[in-house]
């Protein structure tokens, strides 16, 4: 069993926005009935979130009506600097943001590649305390700051700014690109994932 969970992450939102973004987004989705205007313990990891609301069922592409029946199916919003993953799973690849090499980070079976992993985990560590360590690639020799490298499966993604649904359906695609236009344009990612 367990949760699932997709989030979408503002990638480009500073820390001096987030909140402000985070605020008309809720406003958005409270108005148009996505979810619900009460907090309540509908949510893992946080207090609170919001229930669905009357017109979840417009956000996703095939609607549960058994949703209002799980502990955990409300919306998470989460301000702050944030390394966001997608849980259970491993990625399988991070690419160079200048010379677009791929490092696999998995063999065949599946485990991580510790050569290739140890690059990158105190990077992720020091990111989500407030520093932008660089990340040397191997291929090409340059740095860049670990937000900026391009992991497989969507698996991370670093933001100030990330909106979590938990247990909804998949999300329509249409609803993922007015989500992104009403942040300001701002590019996002989409993870799934489960706990």
């Amino acid at each position: 069993m367990g949760d699932w969970f997709q989030t979408i992450v503002d990638i480009e939102a500073t820390p001096e926005e987030a909140q402000v973004l985070a605020a008309n987004i809720l406003d958005w989705l409270i108005a148009d009935g996505f979810v619900s205007a009460e907090r309540t313990d509908c949510v893992l990891g946080a207090d609170t979130g919001h229930a669905p609301g009357t017109r979840y069922g417009e956000a996703v592409e095939d609607p549960d009506p058994e949703l209002v029946n799980v502990w955990s199916n409300g919306l998470q919003v989460t301000v702050g600097r944030t390394v966001f993953d997608a849980g259970q799973g491993e990625p399988s690849a991070v690419t160079c943001p200048h010379c677009a090499a791929e490092m696999p980070l998995g063999d065949e079976h599946g485990p991580l590649v510790e050569e290739t992993w140890a690059r990158f985990m105190d990077a992720m560590e020091l990111w989500g305390e407030g520093h932008d360590e660089p990340v040397a690639c191997p291929s090409c020799g340059r740095t860049a700051p670990v937000h900026t490298w391009l992991w497989a499966d969507n698996y991370f993604a670093f933001g100030h700014l990330g909106f979590t649904f938990w247990n909804w359906p998949t999300l329509r695609p249409e609803f993922v690109v007015d989500f992104a236009r009403r942040l300001g344009g701002h590019r996002t990612v989409l993870l799934e994932g489960k706990l």
